[in-house]
């Protein structure tokens, strides 16, 4: 190992303390540990999932857009732990515009909505890319390698079907579903075969999953306008008549709550048009884009995206209810909503808990991890990790800024609250050059340093203000760091000589996700000339990532403690009034383990129990699942109660003050009562 300066004490990598709750985990796991998990399954951003089961493992792939290598293979036996194996694309140039060459780009416009397919022995991805027509490739093996061809034509957000008599199916568009037969070589569709077979008035969106299930053909898509929802169709043959169902999933957020949602962006240029999020519930960040899938022992499970805030566009994973034939996301007693934390999936032998990417770096390997991807297509003579060992050196190729800025090398951003932190060594800095730590996305903001003449300047640059903070340094190296809440949507830079003291530098930032990427915020490492050449190149020395909640649960469930639960907001809490329930002052309860993360409440006048018609009262017998309540927290922190008897939650109504287990999902305004702080009666 070379020279560095020892990581800040009691980092993540041996465990924070976090309101007396020792989290080991080093970054985001969905996996609790107790046989459920907690959504989204990667808390950075994985959107357009498609997913093929083939013998007992389960592979992924999703949207990549301009980063390369493009899209991602990962693997699972369980739907909750995850591995890497592979990049289906290396790399994809299909001229300047994807080198970021001709002051052309291809911002949110390379690989995206893939369709993941297994036939015969081959795997298949076949994905959109604008102004180009649908690529496919191929592979024996998941890890590769992977073969490339494209087809004769461009077909929107498309799903292809391998079916059993062996002939090849596609269906794709916007609103308007086009179907038609592919040919042999998967170069074409058929002549002739091509049809309308769902119209646009039936509300059908795109991002479509074509599947064939107990011998019926199905179509999952995704609608995006307004309520994001997931609509579905059935035929009992492949190019129809269509039935529709307009929502098998549809408001589910998991109660992000509206002072913590994502801000909407408007404008080409700087300063841009930065709002608030809407204060109103219209459901647009809901699980809209996703399909199905059937476990080794039968089980069905449903997987989607949602837009989550500048981190970006999350994938979550949900239990399958088949009701009347269609395949509902959500339990039994509560159809189209996913419960945030649930029962992992059945599986033949336990899984370890996994997570498909290592973030930190050293840079003193042969390779880059796979985390790492660069923005566009990279030149590969001007960065290395072998000219000066155990750094990974970027050469500062010519750019005006760092949106044309080649081999910025990049990461998805991680939450809900994450610091990125580098080590940049500048010694073989040159005249022009400017390096650092950015938060790429637009607007993007960066943290770095610049040489001017003999003088070494630390810089931060906002794009959206248009402001740049310089000051001298003195040392050539230097910590920068980027601070993150996701939650919040805010971030601010800082800087340090010795890796313990940090500076702040420059105004908070705020985080927004937008379409000009198309992608969430993104760590990266940069390095460009301002003067028309060549320069030197920036050296950097390790990058790591520090994350307080790398878990589903901010705090642990209080097993045997006597708590009260006191209303979100409101001056009242679960009580008892005359031996009964009540909204009064909060009384105490004992938090009684039932395993797989579930908890009765007891209290000294009974257990707190859900009868037939949702009503909470409290009972001297426990019987069944009336007493059983799944203990989850919303993002942001909140206790929510999922009754096993209805499957909704429990809460306390602000005009009527009934005390039900009805609602079928927090709401983001909290005007549902559902949410509640819990806190310690001893």
């Amino acid at each position: 190992m070379h020279e560095r300066t020892v990581k800040y004490l009691g980092s993540i990598c041996v465990g924070l303390v976090l309101r007396g709750y020792v989290v080991g985990a080093p970054t985001w796991t969905p996996d609790n540990g107790n046989g459920t998990y907690t959504n989204p399954i990667f808390y950075e951003e994985f959107s357009d999932p498609d997913m093929i089961r083939v013998g007992d493992f389960f592979y992924l792939t999703g949207t990549t857009m301009h980063s390369m290598p493009g899209l991602p293979v990962l693997r699972s036996k369980d739907l909750v732990n995850w591995e890497f194996v592979s990049y289906a694309a290396q790399k994809l140039d299909l001229g300047p515009a994807f080198r970021l060459e001709d002051g052309k780009n291809i911002y949110g416009q390379g690989f995206w909505a893939p369709s993941f397919r297994y036939h015969d022995g081959t795997f298949y991805i076949f994905s959109n890319v604008n102004g180009y027509t649908t690529q496919v490739f191929t592979a024996k093996d998941p890890a590769g390698p992977w073969q490339h061809h494209a087809m004769r034509r461009s077909l929107h957000d498309l799903s292809v079907l391998f079916d059993d008599d062996g002939k090849k199916y596609v269906v794709w568009g916007y609103r308007s579903i086009q179907f038609a037969e592919l040919n042999d070589d998967l170069t074409d569709i058929v002549p002739g075969t091509q049809r309308e077979i769902i119209p646009k008035e039936a509300g059908m969106g795109e991002g479509l999953h074509f599947y064939k299930i107990d011998g019926k053909y199905f179509i999952i898509s995704a609608w995006y306008e307004g309520r994001m929802r997931m609509p579905a169709a059935r035929a009992d043959r492949p190019e129809g008549p269509y039935e529709v169902n307009r929502a098998i999933s549809i408001d589910e957020d998991f109660g992000l709550a509206l002072g913590n949602r994502l801000a909407d962006m408007r404008g080409t240029k700087p300063p841009y048009d930065i709002r608030p999020g809407d204060p109103i519930v219209t459901g647009k960040l809901s699980l809209h884009q996703g399909g199905i899938i059937q476990t080794p022992l039968g089980e069905w499970w449903g997987y989607s995206m949602m837009d989550y805030n500048s981190v970006g566009r999350l994938t979550a994973l949900s239990p399958i209810t088949w009701h009347d034939g269609w395949p509902y996301f959500g339990l039994p007693g509560n159809l189209t909503r996913t419960p945030r934390t649930w029962v992992k999936p059945k599986v033949r032998e336990p899984q370890p808990i996994k997570v498909p990417y290592e973030r930190d770096d050293d840079f003193s390997g042969p390779s880059l991890k796979p985390i790492w991807q660069w923005n566009h297509v990279p030149v590969d003579e001007a960065w290395s990790l072998q000219e000066r060992q155990g750094y990974l050196r970027l050469h500062a190729l010519p750019a005006t800024s760092l949106w044309d800025a080649r081999n910025t090398l990049t990461q998805r951003s991680i939450g809900p609250i994450s610091a990125p932190v580098t080590v940049l060594e500048t010694s073989s800095m040159k005249e022009g050059d400017v390096a650092g730590l950015a938060l790429f996305n637009r607007p993007y903001a960066w943290i770095g340093v610049e040489r001017r003449g003999a003088k070494t300047m630390l810089v931060q640059f906002d794009e959206q203000t248009g402001r740049t903070k310089r000051m001298a340094l003195d040392t050539p190296r230097v910590w920068l760091r980027a601070d993150c809440d996701f939650l919040k949507e805010q971030a601010h830079f800082s800087y340090s000589t010795d890796g313990r003291k940090f500076t702040r530098v420059g105004e908070p930032l705020t985080l927004v996700f937008q379409l000009a990427t198309f992608q969430g915020v993104r760590y990266a490492l940069f390095s460009y000339n301002t003067a028309g050449v060549r320069g030197g190149a920036a050296d950097f020395d390790e990058f790591r990532v520090e994350q307080p909640y790398p878990r589903g649960l901010m705090r642990p469930i209080p097993y045997g403690q006597r708590i009260r639960l006191a209303a979100f907001g409101k001056p009242y809490g679960l009580g008892v009034l005359n031996n009964e329930l009540a909204a009064t002052a909060p009384a105490t309860f004992e938090v009684i383990d039932l395993t797989l993360g579930r908890a009765a409440l007891k209290s000294e006048h009974g257990v707190l129990a859900i009868l037939e018609d949702g009503t909470a009262a409290l009972t001297e017998t426990p019987t069944g699942d009336a007493t059983v309540f799944q203990w989850i927290e919303t993002p942001t922190g909140e206790l929510v109660l999922l009754s096993l008897r209805t499957h909704r939650f429990l809460r306390i109504d602000p005009t009527t003050r009934r005390i039900r287990a009805d609602a079928p999902t927090p709401l983001p305004d909290n005007s549902d009562g559902a949410r509640f702080i819990w806190s310690r009666a001893d």
